[in-house]
């Protein structure tokens, strides 16, 4: 934060400075105030790196017609992250429950390990989170050069609020609605953090426990979406979703809070990549009309709608309907109807 807020200010004074002057100057800055001797100077580095990189973003934002101002100084809670880029840390595997992280100037940390590291490590990302935990973002670089896989099978998926998808086999994915199961728990918080008096220990307690709250739905949805979204990459070469203007639609008073909670965005993002690094294709199509053209009959609207998704993809991608859909899908009428819980237990769609 010392940093940053020293950095900014001379780059006010100044008008403008080079990136590299500032970086230049960090030793100099370290004999002027000894206790940055303390930091990491990978660590110190990064700040510079982020007041560029918050110019850049604010200049193109107003390039873009944003009204934004300008860029403030950063008081204690602005700042939860810690860089070490290249270098300044390691991994040290024991045959313990908990492993070791060691930080330079920091020492070495236990850590739990969710799974196993593979690849070169290029960056390690220390934050501590409204919860009061900590946590370790391990950024690696890897060689994953991945062979397209030839389209024997595909999925079009129709994503809504009443089921989280209906797909083109005639699936639907029960909405697990994480954030409505518990709002009246961080109401309840809400109204005891109202009460609580200003900069007390109880109003910080308070805090942590809604911070906690708010996490353990994000975890609960995050584990949902990636368990969901490799069940499809698994199991199917191409899959079709529409492209949405999700943030368009968030505008949507009624259905904004319903649209944040089935986080859409998101796992389309998890099945783009999950599909580029296992060979797979994800294709986005125009959404307009897709609910609307009935060619299968008297269809549930979702599936119809997961119909069409699907033949506008394989039209994109050069391929026939018919070599993906039943003849017969008349006959249809009973769809598979796929809980939230069977999806995030078992890990399958099946």
């Amino acid at each position: 934060m010392f940093v940053y807020n020293f950095m900014l200010n001379w780059y006010k004074k100044t008008g403008n400075v080079d990136k590299y002057v500032l970086q230049n100057s960090l030793p100099r800055l370290k004999e002027e105030y000894p206790e940055l001797r303390n930091v990491y100077s990978k660590a110190l580095q990064y700040e510079v790196y982020r007041l560029f990189y918050n110019l850049k973003s604010l200049s193109h934002s107003k390039e873009n017609g944003s009204k934004f101002g300008k860029l403030r100084f950063k008081n204690k809670g602005n700042f939860k992250t810690i860089h070490y880029n290249q270098s300044g840390f390691k991994i040290i595997q024991t045959e313990a429950y908990l492993n070791r992280l060691y930080i330079s100037k920091i020492g070495t940390i236990p850590i739990r390990i969710h799974r196993s590291v593979k690849g070169k490590i290029k960056q390690v990302i220390i934050k501590k989170y409204s919860s009061d935990k900590w946590f370790a973002c391990i950024i690696i670089e890897i060689d994953n050069i991945s062979i397209k896989q030839p389209i024997r099978n595909a999925a079009g998926i129709d994503l809504g609020i009443k089921h989280f998808l209906s797909d083109s086999d005639g699936r639907q994915i029960e909405n697990p609605h994480y954030l409505k199961k518990t709002l009246n728990r961080l109401r309840q918080r809400q109204k005891r953090l109202s009460k609580s008096k200003k900069l007390s220990k109880n109003r910080t307690k308070q805090h942590i426990k809604i911070a906690r709250l708010h996490e353990k739905v994000t975890n609960q949805r995050k584990d949902f979406l990636h368990k969901l979204s490799r069940c499809y990459i698994n199991n199917y070469d191409l899959v079709v979703i529409e492209d949405l203007n999700i943030e368009g639609m968030k505008r949507n008073h009624y259905l904004s809070q319903y649209i944040s909670d089935v986080a859409w965005h998101r796992f389309i993002q998890m099945l783009s990549y999950k599909a580029e690094s296992a060979g797979k294709t994800v294709v986005k199509v125009n959404p307009r009309g897709t609910s609307k053209i009935h060619k299968y009959g008297k269809l549930d609207r979702d599936f119809n709608a997961s119909l069409n998704i699907l033949e506008r993809g394989l039209k994109k991608v050069g391929r026939g309907q018919t070599e993906f859909t039943p003849v017969d899908i008349e006959p249809l009428q009973k769809l598979y109807i796929v809980s939230a819980n069977s999806v995030v237990e078992s890990g399958s769609i099946k």
